[in-house]
């Protein structure tokens, strides 16, 4: 009877399934918030990331030119995006794009230009309301002999400090107004930052772009270090460089990205990355947004703590229940049947597999 009760208890059911019944809800958890689980090892790994290097292009922004801001000399701002978005409408520059769509998101209603022409490596001309217009490189008035006032030179001014592309709107006496454009943040990065350092994790950007567009997009986004002016081949040694002060992910999405994100501990890929970036990362972020990278770590914190319940619970089990069976309070009339070793058994399955259910309640948001 002992002997029965020994070897029905030591089926190791719960043991067994510690592990993989909490892998299957995790990598199912994570595929409903948008994160798509390649490697499980790294997904592990992922609990104890002290620092999240991100690139900055295409993962904290968006890879495309937004209107930061409109400046009008003597002419209001909606007046010089509306003559601006006229000649734009023509040009198939990117620039011009990000121009025409701000253009519709104020409301401005865009006129008709008459003799468009394009000025090779310098801008547009047309006429606007039989007005003559040029848009393009702010030097193009100093070319023409007109000299910019002092407000529109304090606007090129800013715009240069933050590393931003500018084009200028020029009549045929002078500066009309200046527009500067800038790679958009995406939507949620800066809370995606705040977030991870109210969790004691350390953002860090690394970017090839020039010292004023990395400190403007870092101070907007909250990142008090960031690198900049790294090369693609680079990228690798800084990774290290981090890995060296604590566990560390690499957040990125193009081709020059793939050897960080194999670098890091662990790799993390932007959806609408490059192919060979996603296929370099060790987790994917569906939706393009920055603050997955926390619910990926916040899922891997709960997902091994739910493995250690199941395995002390699991090893528990079997070192009391099997001594029981085994006799060892016989000399106390206590003696454990093969009936209720099958009832103890069942038990035991019956709670690991809950225990990796109730992961799914773990609060990932917020």
């Amino acid at each position: 009877t002992r002997t029965v009760s020994v070897l029905v208890i030591a089926c190791p059911h719960a043991l067994g399934l510690a592990i993989p019944l909490v892998i299957v809800n995790a990598t199912a958890l994570s595929a409903r918030n948008g994160i798509l689980v390649r490697n499980r090892e790294a997904f592990e790994r992922a609990r104890d990331v002290a620092v999240v290097a991100f690139d900055k292009t295409g993962t904290l922004t968006e890879g495309a030119f937004g209107v930061r801001a409109v400046h009008g000399d003597g002419v209001s701002e909606d007046d010089v995006l509306r003559v601006a978005a006229a000649l734009e409408t023509r040009s198939e520059h990117p620039l011009a794009t990000a121009v025409v769509n701000e253009a519709r998101d104020w409301g401005v209603e865009v006129p008709e230009v008459e003799g468009f022409e394009v000025e090779a490596g310098t801008g547009v001309a047309g006429r606007v309301g039989g007005v003559p217009y040029r848009l393009g490189r702010p030097e193009w008035a100093a070319e023409l002999g007109l000299e910019p006032s002092a407000a529109v030179r304090d606007a090129l001014a800013d715009a240069e400090s933050r590393g931003e592309s500018v084009i200028a709107l020029l009549d045929e006496g002078r500066v009309v107004g200046v527009i500067a454009l800038a790679d958009r943040v995406r939507p949620r990065a800066k809370a995606a930052v705040a977030a991870l350092k109210a969790e004691g994790i350390e953002s860090v950007m690394i970017t090839g772009d020039a010292e004023a567009v990395a400190a403007t997009v870092a101070a907007e986004l909250g990142i008090e270090r960031f690198q900049a002016r790294v090369l693609p081949q680079d990228k690798v040694a800084r990774v290290r460089e981090l890995k060296r002060e604590g566990r560390t992910a690499f957040v990125g999405d193009g081709i020059n990205d793939a050897p960080a994100l194999l670098e890091a501990d662990l790799g993390i890929a932007i959806g609408a990355g490059t192919n060979v970036a996603i296929e370099s990362a060790d987790l994917v972020l569906v939706d393009d947004d920055p603050h997955d990278v926390l619910i990926a770590l916040r899922l891997s914190r709960a997902t091994y703590r739910t493995m250690l319940q199941n395995l002390a619970w699991a090893t528990g089990y079997n070192a009391v229940a099997i001594p029981l069976a085994a006799g060892v309070l016989a000399g106390v009339g206590f003696v454990l049947s093969p009936a209720v070793g099958a009832l103890l058994m069942s038990v035991s399955t019956v709670v690991v597999a809950v225990n990796a259910m109730l992961l799914r309640r773990v609060r990932l948001t917020g």
